[in-house]
């Protein structure tokens, strides 16, 4: 991992962290594009699942129904 000095305290941090463990300074600015980075990648897995429960739950319909006809 590579590491750089914090501006403000001078410790070792790591370029990938948010803020400095020390002090607390931001490392990465908050902007509006960082956000719409982190949040947007998980709106297809919730796509993915409100289809496969969709999808369950019309298996789960028709099977009823199919065991009701057939009994």
């Amino acid at each position: 991992m590579e590491k750089k000095k914090c501006p403000q305290c001078k410790n070792l941090i790591l370029k990938t962290s948010p803020t400095c463990l020390y002090c607390g300074r931001p490392n990465k600015f908050i902007t509006k594009e960082y956000v719409n980075k982190k949040w947007n990648k998980n709106n297809n897995v919730f796509d993915y699942i409100f289809i496969n429960k969709y999808l369950v739950f019309i298996l789960f319909l028709i099977f009823i129904v199919v065991v009701i006809i057939f009994s």
